[in-house]
């Protein structure tokens, strides 16, 4: 089964490199709760201060990716805890 075409709400190509830009409806973004609060991710390194911190995303237009994530990170910290809840 193919997945159905996205309904486009917004569209601009540069005449120049030809690149494209679409802007998707989306039915609605999933984000990863701790303990029903959202969080944010942050990953370093403990021992360098090099490149720094990255921020890492924990909202999705895909619930796919973000019950990835909740399953991830509740088998990283040995909790239940984190949950994915739907915002429209």
């Amino acid at each position: 089964m193919s997945r159905p075409k996205p309904c486009i709400l917004v569209e601009y190509t540069d005449k120049k490199t030809y690149r494209s830009e679409q802007v998707i409806e989306a039915k609605g973004i999933w984000v990863v709760l701790y303990n029903n609060n959202p969080i944010s991710l942050k990953s370093f390194n403990s021992i360098i201060n090099y490149p720094g911190p990255k921020y890492k995303k924990t909202s999705f237009s895909n619930p796919g990716h973000a019950f990835a994530l909740a399953k991830r990170l509740n088998t990283l910290f040995k909790t239940a805890d984190f949950t994915v809840k739907k915002i429209i």
